[in-house]
């Protein structure tokens, strides 16, 4: 299939994610890829020109899930500046706050991730991501405790488009504020040791 006029092959591999994503989140992975490839205005085959194997799509999307979260959080991170205790924690916080404040968006990412959690090579991607994860806030400075108790909010506040928020948005905001002045620790303060 000849390439759309003035959307580039990145594009229409951006536009198969976007799509796929939207369509797998609401329909599951059993969605056909020809309906996937309609969704998105393309053909069966201009999808698999960019991923060959519907396994291939779903890893892609899972890969691209974890690594936009990450992206945003490296990018809330660096907007501090010089490399700070805690700066890592704070990000992650700030993105999983923003991303939650549109329950649309994140209710539709929580059920794309639902039904990719089940697909055996994300399962692996996922662990290792949140290893990695783990890995990386436990060695931002801070008290392993505190980085439990915000990783455990954060995640949990996410999370509360599934069944409606408890919290409503003021609570939230203070949520945010009060786990990010866990993360402020005093120039004076030693890092505390391993976890």
């Amino acid at each position: 299939m000849a390439r759309t006029a003035g959307r580039s092959s990145a594009d229409t591999r951006r536009l198969i994610l976007d799509t796929a994503a939207r369509v797998v989140g609401r329909s599951g992975t059993a969605v056909p890829v020809s309906e996937i490839a309609a969704a998105a205005g393309i053909s069966k085959g201009g999808l698999l020109y960019h991923f060959p194997t519907k396994e291939s799509l779903l890893y892609a999307l899972g890969e691209d899930l974890m690594s936009q979260f990450r992206e945003q959080v490296r990018l809330r991170a660096e907007e501090e500046g010089e490399p700070a205790r805690g700066r890592l924690t704070r990000a992650y916080i700030r993105v999983s706050f923003a991303d939650a404040a549109d329950f649309t968006r994140q209710r539709d990412a929580i059920s794309l991730a639902a039904h990719l959690m089940f697909e055996p090579e994300l399962e692996k991607l996922a662990q290792q991501d949140a290893q990695q994860w783990r890995e990386e806030l436990l060695e931002d400075g801070l008290d392993p405790a505190v980085v439990r108790l915000v990783i455990a909010a954060a995640d949990g506040s996410g999370s509360a488009p599934l069944w409606g928020a408890i919290l409503d948005g003021a609570d939230r905001d203070l949520l945010e504020e009060q786990l990010i002045a866990l993360t402020v620790a005093p120039d004076t303060a030693e890092a505390p040791g391993p976890p």
